[in-house]
């Protein structure tokens, strides 16, 4: 039997109508993250509002690192369409080739700095590298800047410090009087003698953020380099640590999308939304982390008590400076192995 235009034409009307027309409510977006307390935060304040937004599904993986991105990469088909990684570790990805070039309206969006973002990632949060210390060991007075951690003779004890030249250099070279605004490019060598000053005070070079605190709380040691929020969450526990923000090493984690995502239109898209000043606020509301946009701080999201404690407020993040993760892309494997060979020594 024939069938006439009509009909033919008539089927495809029906069957446009049983077919959705907008693929997007059938589009799914993965994004992998650090999982946890973390993870969780970036859902209540961003994933969920995406995909409100969208009219999409975010499925959630977690991410161990660099090495977990180059190997999606490699792969040739990436199963993450956006993958959060440390500042300097979305720099290196950047300047390997293993990131999607962001959308130019990503990166023109207000309020992230430009020292926060690259052609290929952007930062989302923001957290902070200083000096904390035990009050019982120091009732009077505290300790204030790296100076003070060099200081061992008005602030003795045993210090635990990062072990990597990450954070290390920089803070050599402030304890030497080199003002924040002229780190870079670092003074190696001048970072590494001022180290040598130092180096037997350092009861151990920490590896983990958990191993900083616990040393910490444990009372092996009296002052560290560490997170600000590992510090605060000693503080909660009834710990009797302190930390300063002056001389703050600002920190930012980031998104990248890999090279080669499937999904990658619909990536830049969710960018766009978890970039926005008003989207930015929610995620202090989570955990105790800043935003990465500073105009996250006009939207009145953010209370003033909580701004107080977070190092991209304004008033706290005019007492650091913002670690240069381009500096660390060009330098990361020289200056570690440097750095692994000056603490066996």
């Amino acid at each position: 039997m024939k069938t006439s235009l009509a009909g033919i034409i008539a089927l495809a009307l029906a069957s446009a109508m049983v077919t959705p027309t907008s693929a997007s409510a059938q589009e799914t977006l993965t994004i992998a993250s650090w999982g946890g307390a973390y993870q969780k935060a970036q859902r209540d304040a961003w994933f969920d509002i995406v995909e409100k937004e969208l009219g999409i599904k975010i499925k959630e993986d977690t991410t161990a690192g660099i090495a977990d991105v180059r190997a999606q990469v490699a792969s040739g088909s990436p199963t993450w369409d956006i993958v959060q990684q440390g500042n300097y570790s979305c720099a290196i990805l950047d300047k390997e080739g293993k990131t999607e070039k962001l959308d130019p309206a990503v990166l023109a969006i207000e309020g992230i700095p430009a020292n926060m973002k690259g052609e290929g990632w952007i930062g989302n949060i923001v957290y902070a590298a200083a000096i904390a210390w035990n009050d019982e060991k120091y009732p009077d007075k505290k300790p204030q800047t790296w100076a003070d951690m060099w200081d061992t003779k008005t602030f003795p004890g045993g210090r635990t410090m990062r072990r990597s030249p990450v954070y290390t250099l920089e803070s050599a070279l402030l304890a030497d009087g080199v003002p924040m605004d002229k780190l870079y490019p670092l003074d190696a060598d001048r970072a590494f003698k001022k180290l040598e000053e130092i180096k037997g005070d350092v009861t151990a070079w920490w590896a983990s953020g958990a191993q900083s605190a616990q040393l910490l709380k444990d009372g092996e040691v009296d002052m560290a380099t560490i997170w600000n929020g590992r510090a605060e969450a000693l503080t909660q526990e009834g710990a009797p640590i302190s930390l300063t923000l002056n001389q703050q090493m600002i920190l930012t984690d980031c998104w990248v999308v890999p090279k080669g995502a499937k999904n990658k239109d619909l990536a830049m898209k969710a960018l766009a939304i978890m970039s926005r000043p008003d989207m930015q606020a929610r995620i202090a509301l989570y955990i105790n982390y800043g935003p990465a946009n500073t105009d996250a701080y006009k939207t009145g999201v953010i209370k003033p008590e909580v701004a107080a404690k977070l190092p991209s407020a304004p008033e706290n993040s005019a007492k650091g400076f913002v670690l240069d993760a381009n500096y660390w892309a060009d330098n990361l494997d020289e200056m570690t192995k440097r750095f692994d060979l000056f603490i066996q020594e």
